[in-house]
């Protein structure tokens, strides 16, 4: 937060002269950034070097494993314990047939990537793999691995000093792994996501100028002259670097409020994308689609990495009845999100990936639900220059296992980064220890051929 104080009583004890609280003095960028100072993370920034170029991505968390055979895979020859209660449809592709709850995507899928056959998940409900590319039982250097949004955050810097570059929005959940934005691991938490999600929209507060008065400079201007007046008076002005004086430049520019602010969206708009359900799925997130369109906003805005959940999707019970609430919201907004990508020339640079941490038994249990299903799950990808209208993978008859073209995790982290710009085979970044860190095992993986 930035706290910019008004007059305080003198004398009490922790308070300078003129009455300033030490630990009141500057508060900036506390909006869930992991305790750094907002100077510090602009400085940080800074030292990575920014980038000109924006390539972005999209990244929709799935939480709970989404059924593999129930949206991109459906299996109508298995036996009916198995094949479920949704039928398939058409695609604008000949030949790739989809669940009948997504008919606009099927009618775009020419502009889409259903991927049959991911492998490697690690078994865990937690986002970590989807944000990582790294199991949490795989080898760990010292501090951790680091999410996309992250290395993008270090790599490139921000677009905008007033716009962060990773972003995420996901809110607080009942199972709390799965509303992990990502984590900046032993890139350190200068690049941790910036979350504006309520908690943190309470802390944007500048002397009682909240959020939706943001784009009031005058009074955000004149506030600041009253905190640089009292400054001055103990000196404290003259030891802030030109760090900190960005920092006042981020809180009092509109864009990021804007940017998140969907009263300044076209309604219409907000009707195609639809307006979900705002309250959390038991111990998941809300179905909440808004969140497609801040995120676009938000990559408009100059951020470069934005991650959301959606929804819970571990469908223990009622598989079905959960499927046909959710998977139309999904629907819509996904391809409503692709479409306002493509209508602004931005689809080619921003990459959307949707997939979740991974899949369903084939078999439908006692209560109509399927169970956890590591062994193959599924993916949705979009944008990023790739060669879209295809599918990736299959599985065996009873959607049990890859049989073709298995896909792992590390091979669509290694894709995702070439489409920003990033060349696995080359870049390191170096850990807590000093030892240079390859994003994936570069000695297993490359970006996926079929796509470039």
């Amino acid at each position: 937060m930035l706290t910019i104080l008004g007059n305080q009583p003198r004398g009490e004890s922790g308070r300078f002269c003129d009455g300033l609280r030490r630990r009141e003095f500057l508060k900036i960028g506390g909006l869930a950034l992991g305790g750094l100072s907002l100077p510090q993370l602009l400085r940080a920034e800074n030292a990575a070097g920014v980038n000109n170029s924006h390539k972005g991505i999209i990244m929709i968390f799935l939480p709970g494993g989404p059924p593999h055979q129930d949206m991109w895979d459906l299996k109508m020859d298995a036996p009916s314990e198995i094949r479920g209660e949704f039928n398939p449809i058409a695609t604008s592709v000949p030949g790739i047939e989809i669940c009948e709850m997504f008919p606009r995507i099927a009618s775009t899928m020419q502009k889409f990537v259903p991927i049959r056959s991911i492998v490697g998940c690690d078994g865990n409900h937690f986002a970590y793999q989807c944000l990582t590319g790294w199991r949490q039982r795989d080898r760990q250097p010292q501090g951790g691995w680091p999410s996309l949004g992250s290395v993008l955050s270090k790599v490139y810097g921000p677009v905008d000093p007033s716009v962060p570059a990773f972003v995420g929005l996901s809110p607080r959940m009942g199972h709390m792994p799965w509303a992990d934005n990502g984590v900046p691991g032993f890139l350190g938490v200068s690049h941790a996501p910036f979350t504006p999600n309520s908690e943190g929209k309470d802390d944007l507060v500048l002397n009682g100028i909240t959020l939706d008065r943001l784009g009031d400079r005058r009074g955000v201007l004149n506030s600041l002259d009253r905190l640089r007046r009292d400054a001055d008076i103990t000196g404290q002005i003259a030891g802030t670097d030109a760090f900190t004086q960005q920092a006042f430049g981020v809180l009092t520019s509109s864009k990021l409020a804007d940017a998140l602010n969907l009263d300044k969206e076209d309604q219409k708009l907000r009707d195609r994308y639809g307006r979900g359900v705002n309250q959390l799925r038991d111990d998941g997130g809300p179905r909440l689609v808004d969140n497609f369109l801040i995120a676009r906003r938000l990559i408009s805005a100059g951020a470069r990495c934005v991650s959301l959940a959606f929804s819970r999707w571990d469908w223990h019970g009622a598989n079905f009845r959960q499927g046909r609430e959710d998977m139309p919201l999904l629907d819509s907004g996904v391809a409503t999100l692709v479409e306002d990508l493509e209508n602004r020339g931005m689809l080619n640079d921003v990459t959307v990936i949707v997939w979740g941490e991974f899949g369903r038994t084939p078999k439908i249990n006692k209560d109509a639900g399927r169970d956890h299903w590591p062994q193959v799950s599924c993916a949705l990808l979009a944008g990023g220059g790739m060669k879209t209208g295809q599918v990736i993978g299959s599985t065996n008859r009873l959607g049990e296992h890859a049989v073709d073209r298995p896909v792992h995790f590390q091979e669509v982290f290694a894709t995702l980064y070439k489409n920003l710009g990033i060349n696995v085979d080359h870049l390191t970044l170096r850990d807590l220890q000093g030892r240079p860190q390859y994003l994936i095992d570069q000695n297993a993986y490359r970006p996926m051929p079929e796509l470039a």
